[in-house]
């Protein structure tokens, strides 16, 4: 069996962590339809672990697993689209990178596209104004994600280093 064999197993094993993880926290802004969990802990994680189409496959699935779930069917084409691309930008960012290190500066590129997705996305579906309260909610999620990503990341890399590499 070859790595990308090996990989979809561990692909919907660690999307199910994600999905799991999200589940486990949500809080509803009303004001977007939308709510606020802890998927980008999940997201950031395994992206960086995985890497590309690994990092890709977790962001888009968990998505639209967390929206289906949710009972917020609406936005699971967006969230497919966004927490994919959100994945795949953080796992190009940091496919070179054997040891953890210099992770903020992809984790910022991943947070700014989850952002501006998400602005762009409930102003399409519910006006400007719901856009820009989206905005808020989308920094504070992406703002805890990134402090509990990074000393995971770190610690995961001390613990199990073979984890980083292909």
């Amino acid at each position: 069996m070859n790595f990308k064999q090996r990989q979809i197993p561990v692909i919907a094993i660690l999307t199910a962590l994600t999905v799991s993880l999200s589940m486990l926290f949500i809080i509803p802004v009303p004001a977007t339809k939308g709510f606020v969990t802890l998927c980008e802990v999940g997201i950031y994680t395994t992206t960086i672990i995985l890497k590309n189409p690994g990092g890709l496959a977790v962001g888009a699935l968990s998505g639209l697993l967390i929206d289906l779930l949710s009972g917020y069917p609406e936005w699971c084409l967006f969230s497919l689209l966004i927490h994919g691309t959100q994945g795949f930008v953080v796992a190009y960012l940091t496919r070179n990178n054997e040891q953890p290190r210099r992770l903020l500066m992809p984790l910022l590129c991943g947070s700014v596209i989850m952002v501006v997705g998400y602005c762009l996305a409930t102003s399409w579906l519910f006006g400007w104004t719901a856009g820009i309260t989206s905005i808020f909610s989308n920094i504070v999620q992406n703002g805890f994600g990134i402090l509990v990503t990074v000393p995971l990341v770190k610690q995961l890399y001390r613990v199990r280093p073979q984890l980083f590499s292909e």
